[in-house]
């Protein structure tokens, strides 16, 4: 399945270039690089807190909780309306929006596979956001952060109200 122009980050380090005399990492400027930085410490924070085998939805409050506690503005199970042809065709929920900018998707599996990316590659498509970070509870703790531009978007008609509102 093509996702079209997504770009996808992830918890790989990335050296950029290199040359035969140092290793140098490109600079790059990511999209709200010092909130997902800061979601990213909280997320291990809680990892290395509660450790893995507890059920989704405990790590979605645990996270509300320790994203709250950092001084951040979060709401729970935000609703994304997939439309199709000016009529809502499907509804989803994700699982968190913080600071009304990134979307996070809670998993506890044994490891991030291509259709989890997927899912919050669709929720993003689906949404104003741009920005999404793919968070596993797993045995061993991953996170990926997509990125989908508003501008890349190829949603013919969306008359919904923007989910950047809900905590308006």
């Amino acid at each position: 399945m093509s996702h079209g122009s997504a770009r996808i980050s992830t918890d790989k380090l990335n050296l950029g270039r290199v040359n035969s005399w140092r290793m140098e990492a490109s600079p790059t400027v990511l999209k709200h690089s010092e909130l997902t930085e800061k979601i990213i410490g909280v997320f291990y924070a809680v990892y290395n807190e509660l450790g893995y085998g507890f059920l989704e939805s405990t790590y979605a409050e645990a996270m509300v909780i320790a994203l709250e506690d950092a001084g951040l503005k979060v709401a729970r199970e935000v609703s994304v309306p997939v439309w199709f042809r000016g009529r809502k065709a499907g509804q989803y929920f994700a699982d968190l929006l913080v600071e009304g900018t990134v979307l996070l998707e809670l998993k506890t599996a044994k490891q991030i596979d291509s259709s989890h990316e997927a899912q919050l590659l669709h929720y993003l498509r689906a949404t104003e956001i741009e920005v999404g970070l793919l968070l596993n509870f797993g045995a061993r703790s991953q996170f990926r952060r997509l990125l989908f531009d508003n501008p890349r978007k190829q949603i013919l008609a969306n008359p919904c109200q923007s989910v950047a509102e809900v905590l308006a």
